[in-house]
C-alpha cells in the first residue's frame, strides 16, 4: 500500500513538473515575440488540461496579439468562465470586446453588480444552493416537529430562494449557445444560403447568439445589437 502511494506521488510529481516545463516554454516564446509558436504549444498543453482557465487566456492572449480579436475574446470568454474572479482575464475579454465595439458589461449595469453576479461559477452555485436546501430541509423540520428554530427556518427559506433564483438565472445565460464573430466580416442575410439578401453585417468580435442551424448555416442575433440574420457557420467561433 505504501508503495502503491508512493508510486502515484511520484507520477503526480512527473506530471506537475512536466507541464511547468512545457508551459514556462510556451512562456519564453511569448515573451520573446514568437506568439504563432508560443500558441502551439498553448493548444498542445490545452489537449491535456482542457479545464484550465490561465490556457485558455494564454491563448487569448496570442491570438490578440497576432490581431485576430474574434478568436482571443473567444478564449478569454471560456477562461472567464473557468475563473470567474480572475481581475487578468475579466480585464483582457473586456478590452479584446471593446476593440470590436462590444460591451462586456451590459449598459447601464454598475460593474460591481456585474462582478458580483458573475463572481461564481455555475457549479460553485450549484453547490451552494445544494447545501441551502439541506439548510432549510433541517431548520424547517426542526420547526415543524419541535416549534423550535422557526426564524432559522425562515431564514433559510429566503436564502435558499435568492440562491435558486441565482442559480437559474445563470444556468438560463449560459444555455445560450454563444458565439464570436471569428471571420473579418460575417454577412448577416435572410436565410440559410447565398441566394439571400445580406440586409446586415457583424464584425470580428462581436458576441452572437445561435437560435438555429440549418446546413451550414446558424441564425443569430448579434447580442449588443439585437440584428437578426442567418450567417455561415464557418465565420463563427462557438463558445
Amino acid at each position: 500500500m505504501r508503495n502503491l502511494f508512493f508510486a502515484v506521488c511520484l507520477t503526480l510529481a512527473s506530471v506537475c513538473t512536466a507541464y511547468a516545463a512545457d508551459f514556462n516554454r510556451a512562456e519564453q516564446l511569448y515573451r520573446q515575440g514568437h506568439f504563432a509558436s508560443a500558441l502551439a504549444e498553448y493548444e498542445e498543453l490545452l489537449s491535456t488540461y482542457p479545464n484550465d482557465p490561465f490556457l485558455y487566456y494564454n491563448i487569448g492572449n496570442c491570438y490578440f496579439k497576432m490581431g485576430v480579436r474574434g478568436l482571443a475574446a473567444a478564449n478569454y470568454y471560456r477562461a472567464f468562465r473557468l475563473a470567474p474572479r480572475d481581475p487578468d482575464i475579466r480585464h483582457n475579454l473586456t478590452l479584446a470586446l471593446e476593440s470590436a465595439g462590444e460591451r462586456f458589461v451590459p449598459s447601464g449595469m454598475p460593474q460591481a453588480l456585474h462582478q458580483a453576479f458573475f463572481g461564481l461559477r455555475t457549479d460553485e452555485l450549484k453547490g451552494l444552493f445544494i447545501l441551502s436546501l439541506w439548510l432549510f430541509c433541517t431548520t424547517a423540520s426542526v420547526w415543524l416537529v419541535k416549534r423550535r428554530f422557526g426564524r432559522a427556518a425562515l431564514a433559510a427559506a429566503l436564502i435558499l430562494a435568492l440562491l435558486g433564483g441565482w442559480y437559474a438565472w445563470r444556468k438560463n445565460i449560459e444555455g445560450q449557445r454563444l458565439a464570436v464573430v471569428a471571420a473579418p466580416v460575417a454577412e448577416l442575410r435572410s436565410g440559410p444560403g447565398t441566394n439571400f439578401p445580406a440586409n446586415a453585417n457583424a464584425v470580428q468580435g462581436r458576441l452572437v447568439i445561435i437560435e438555429d442551424a440549418r446546413d451550414d448555416w446558424y441564425e443569430v442575433v448579434v447580442k449588443s445589437e439585437g440584428i437578426k440574420g442567418w450567417t455561415e457557420a464557418n465565420s463563427l467561433e462557438i463558445i
